[in-house]
């Protein structure tokens, strides 16, 4: 049996999106900024997509910019409310410490041009709450950046609430919603957000695409200059293809979000039971406010890069963590930042599921994953000593 279980790191197309897509390569193939009939029929595509991304999230359609992914979204809204503070003398950032590294590298990137950076630590419930937000605030903060999910745990952020102190305080917000959108109700205006990345490949879209939030009056700072494309705020030729599949894909999940969640939350909570059974696991993530696909167990004694060969050598395509670190031998920065040790969160798998997961997938994945961890287990000589009381269990 083969089981996709990785679509935190990406998703499998749409039908909705590959036929979205299919006219836009052979029938209406013209640049959207030419003045001729072709470019125009472009033209028309290009901001229909846009109106149905605005449609999804709330927002206006002149509020929308496309972009090639969620980490150029991410790096171009906190460049710019980084330039924006700095202008009113303002240059204080607040994030979290289990932020996706598109955003960790930006503010990295931004301390090193003089900017203070306030990382808030992670709850015990695996989490932050916007009283920690509420107290980091200074007068010169300019920024709040945070996820709406983490995409290792799948942790949902209280971000109406961190929305309405940012509001309150007159600071932008910036959510990082590339695992929420298309998942979980995302509205910018009822959750009080400023800007905000997506990328098309995590509801079923095609790669290579995504689109940036950006409240009407925030000035935009270019990262891609050349051109008059997205208003000016981001230079060459739009990638119709692409943006009308994700448009497509997007407003067809929102469409069956409540159905969509619905299976995919129960599936989530039987694996959940079932994996909870191995001896010396334990759930990572906030266990109430989660996301419906999100499944992160860590495992002691073993190391997931094992797990997962020997699960993909039986069919099942899961992940330790983040796809955007998974060649890096140091364990998961989520991980540490909730509190996990080294050896325990070098055990770890994330099984993120969707829509297209079956009962009778998650019957496998029950009867393989005990298996497996029971035979890393075995020839582990960390878990001898931790059998013979060299070592003392952690989990």
């Amino acid at each position: 049996m083969q089981v996709y279980v990785d679509n935190a790191a990406t998703t499998k197309m749409s039908q909705t999106a590959i036929q979205a897509m299919l006219p836009y390569f052979e029938e209406i193939y013209g640049n959207p900024s030419s003045l001729h009939t072709p470019g125009q029929k472009a033209k028309e595509a290009l901001e229909a997509a846009r109106a149905d991304v605005a449609a999804c999230l709330g927002a206006d359609p002149r509020e929308i910019y496309f972009t090639s992914g969620g980490s150029e979204a991410d790096n171009q809204a906190i460049l710019s409310a980084a330039k924006l503070g700095a202008r009113k003398g303002k240059k204080h950032i607040i994030s979290t410490a289990f932020e996706h590294h598109a955003v960790l590298h930006t503010l990295e990137k931004l301390e090193k041009e003089g900017y203070s950076v306030t990382y808030l630590d992670v709850t015990h419930n695996h989490n932050v709450d916007a009283q920690q937000v509420k107290d980091a605030l200074r007068e010169d903060t300019c920024l709040v950046t945070t996820m709406y999910a983490n995409n290792e745990i799948g942790s949902i952020l209280p971000i109406r609430e961190i929305g309405a102190i940012c509001r309150e305080a007159g600071v932008l917000f910036h959510v990082d919603a590339v695992q929420a959108v298309g998942h979980i109700p995302v509205h910018v205006k009822d959750d009080n957000i400023d800007l905000l990345s997506l990328s098309g490949h995590k509801f079923h879209g095609p790669k290579g695409v995504g689109a940036l939030y950006a409240r009407r009056g925030i000035l935009l700072t270019n990262l891609i200059e050349g051109g008059a494309q997205e208003r000016g705020k981001r230079a060459g030729t739009e990638n119709i293809p692409a943006i009308c599949g994700m448009a497509a894909a997007l407003k067809d999940a929102c469409a069956h979000m409540e159905e969509n969640a619905a299976k995919v939350t129960a599936l989530r909570d039987r694996l959940i039971e079932g994996l909870s059974k191995i001896p010396h696991s334990a759930l990572n993530g906030d266990p109430v406010h989660r996301l419906p696909g999100n499944v992160s167990f860590c495992f002691e004694g073993i190391e997931g890069e094992s797990l997962l060969l020997m699960l993909d050598f039986k069919g099942i395509s899961a992940s330790s963590g983040s796809a955007c670190t998974s060649g890096s031998l140091d364990p998961s920065h989520v991980l540490l930042a909730i509190g996990r040790v080294h050896d325990v969160a070098h055990g770890s798998l994330r099984l993120s599921l969707s829509e297209y997961n079956t009962q009778e997938e998650i019957d496998y994945i029950l009867e393989q994953v005990p298996q497996v961890v029971e035979y890393l287990r075995g020839m582990s000589p960390v878990w001898r000593d931790l059998q013979t009381g060299k070592r003392q269990y952690i989990l």
